[in-house]
């Protein structure tokens, strides 16, 4: 036991050596001191000149506001400078900053003592760490800090004793908590928030409530950490979306004005421009897979060389650049050094490292995109993130710009339909009655056949006119597909039938195959039409209202000796045996209405094919060419003279 005030340690509730003093703390709450037997003292006995010291040592005293409290403290005034904490929070912050001699503890402070021990244990731990923490008080000051916060903090604000906001330099609040303090005291549990400290700089806080046996606030820590690169990361990838969204978003006075070519380039305008301001990149090339031949198709190339532009690449895995390995595994790859990367061809001048993702819509792969740098290592995984979300957007507004493509092709075709059917019977009916007076007039007056022939002439040229005016109407197909192709494109296809609806109707059917369809309502239209214009197939109904069937496929093929004949008839209805009688002439096809539209082309299909060569080395029969050459109904020139 040291020297100096008379202590009972029976009834001392505890104590201890703190520097030079001993502090003593009873159950009644008294509190007694002795004072270490200094070096001093040693000294004078040893006749050595002590050292100057301060009279009233400075004692640090943590207690409540009690009677009891002010009691002990008055009498620890006599001897000490006291300096009083209410709580273990503050008593930390100043024992950090300020030294003391010893510290005195009262009774009803036990509790925070044990806290406080624990915290000094942890202090080394949460100075380490790489968040920010704090400790405020109920009124939000800071009492203690980590050494990350006072990095975060402003470095002109003094951090302890300053407003938590303050000491982070004002920041805006971003949400979702407009004051986490506010809401964690309230819901009695932790509550979160961003902010925003300057342009540039992001931080979230968590903030924790801790309160006291009696449930009453004593401090709050504050968590806080530095998100600002993943906050300017997701901004970037809201960015690229907002971007992507933009690419094919057209308006509907757009959609009238521009061509598929125009909306074609406003795409590609629009990706440079993104790759430029989104991800600083100006070496950009993109291209197109066509599936049938695995070709990949330059869309875009900005930054590359002539050559590179040039080079036809295939979706393989070998021979064919980065670009084809991607295509046929529809995987990005990123090359980090170009002059080490046996894949890489060369695309721009001088790239050093390039970045290659593929372009999928639905699972597919549609193509490649592919981007430059002149620097090694130029691009990390966040990169290939990056370029594969946007390029995710492209491949859709590719798809939305095909979508648009062909809805226009179908709007543009439908009416070409539309105009085409109600006009198709009355040019026929122009065609019947010229064509008929013509017969007639043939060999009489050579004016008026001229003119019946410049009238037939017109009549069918506002039919390809009509065509021709659909096909600008409707829009190229994209560059790497291709037109489905049309089976009976350039055929001349006579139509004999009483029936308006089964005139009609072949128009449309044949029409759609590319066909070109003239009808007639009796045999004598027909054998006149024949006389004048010669057809690549002909396809009769048997009951006609001037002749039969057999009579009318005789005098046909008497006119046109080469022109093969169908023969129609319902439900098999023939009394005078004209299908018989055809046959034995050579008819080879026969059609039962009602037939459906591919049952009639398969038909004239049949007859435009040669026959099949006899086993028995038999001559072979005349029969058209496999192939319909141009027909002189398809596209008329020049008309007629009139002399």
């Amino acid at each position: 036991m040291p020297r100096g005030n008379s202590i009972d340690p029976g009834r001392a509730f505890a104590w201890c050596v703190v520097g030079r003093i001993v502090m003593i703390t009873y159950p009644d709450g008294r509190a007694g001191r002795s004072r270490v037997r200094p070096e001093s003292e040693i000294d004078v006995q040893l006749g050595r000149e002590p050292p100057l010291v301060a009279e009233k040592p400075r004692l640090l005293v943590i207690e409540r506001d009690t009677p009891e409290a002010a009691s002990a403290r008055r009498r620890l005034a006599d001897g000490f400078e006291v300096v009083s904490a209410r709580t273990m929070a503050r008593a930390l912050v100043l024992l950090r900053e300020q030294e003391f001699a010893g510290v005195y503890v009262d009774t009803g402070q036990l509790s925070a003592v044990r806290w406080a021990g624990v915290l000094i244990q942890a202090d080394e731990i949460l100075d380490a760490i790489a968040d920010g923490v704090a400790v405020v008080d109920p009124d939000l000051q800071v009492i203690w800090a980590n050494p990350e916060f006072a990095h975060l903090a402003d470095p002109e604000v003094e951090l302890i004793g300053t407003r938590f906001y303050r000491a982070l330099g004002s920041p805006e609040i971003l949400g979702p908590s407009a004051c986490p303090f506010t809401a964690a005291v309230a819901s009695r549990a932790p509550a979160g928030t961003a902010i925003r400290v300057d342009a540039s700089r992001y931080l979230r806080i968590t903030a924790t409530p801790v309160f006291d046996g009696s449930g009453a606030l004593t401090h709050l820590i504050a968590l806080t950490r530095d998100i600002t690169d993943e906050t300017l990361q997701q901004q970037k990838i809201t960015a690229i979306h907002k971007a992507g969204d933009e690419l094919a978003d057209l308006t509907p006075e757009e959609l009238t004005e521009m061509g598929v070519e125009e909306r074609t380039d406003l795409l590609k305008y629009n990706i440079g421009r993104h790759m430029r301001d989104l991800l600083g990149l100006d070496f950009i090339e993109i291209r197109l897979l066509d599936r049938p031949t695995g070709r990949l198709v330059p869309l875009l190339t900005e930054g590359m060389t002539t050559q590179a532009a040039g080079r036809e690449l295939f979706a393989q895995k070998e021979g064919n650049g980065v670009t084809g390995y991607v295509a046929a595994t529809g995987q990005g790859y990123l090359c980090p050094d170009t002059a080490a990367d046996p894949l890489y061809l060369e695309g721009a001048a001088g790239a050093r490292s390039s970045l290659t993702v593929p372009l999928i819509y639905h699972g597919t792969v549609i193509g490649t995109f592919n981007v430059e740098n002149a620097q090694p290592n130029a691009f990390d995984e966040r990169d290939r993130l990056f370029l594969e979300i946007y390029a995710r957007n492209v491949a859709s507004a590719l798809n939305t710009l095909e979508l648009l493509q062909a809805e226009k092709l179908s709007t543009a075709t439908a009416s070409v339909e539309a105009i085409s059917r109600e006009l198709a019977l009355p040019i026929d009916d122009i065609l019947n009655d010229a064509t008929t007076v013509l017969d007639r007039y043939a060999g009489h007056d050579e004016d008026i056949v001229a003119r019946l022939r410049h009238l037939l002439f017109r009549a069918r040229e506002i039919r390809s006119l009509i065509q021709k005016v659909g096909s600008t109407l409707a829009p190229e197909p994209r560059r790497n597909g291709q037109l489905p192709q049309l089976r009976l494109a350039g055929a001349g296809i006579l139509v004999v039938d009483a029936d308006e609806t089964v005139r009609r109707a072949a128009h449309q059917m044949l029409g759609r195959q590319g066909a070109i369809v003239e009808t007639a309502r009796d045999a004598h239209e027909a054998i006149a039409l024949a006389r004048q214009t010669p057809y690549s197939a002909a396809v009769v109904d048997i009951r006609l209202p001037d002749l039969d069937g057999y009579e009318t496929y005789r005098r046909l093929r008497e006119v046109q000796p080469g022109v093969p004949v169908i023969l129609m008839t319902g439900f098999g209805y023939d009394p005078n045996h004209s299908i018989v009688k055809a046959r034995q002439d050579g008819l080879r096809t026969v059609l039962y209405k009602p037939f459906r539209a591919d049952r009639l082309q398969e038909a004239i299909e049949g007859v435009l094919l040669p026959p099949a060569p006899p086993s028995d080395g038999e001559p072979l029969s005349p029969g058209p060419a496999s192939t319909t050459p141009p027909h002189p109904l398809a596209s008329p020139e020049d008309p007629p003279h009139d002399g």
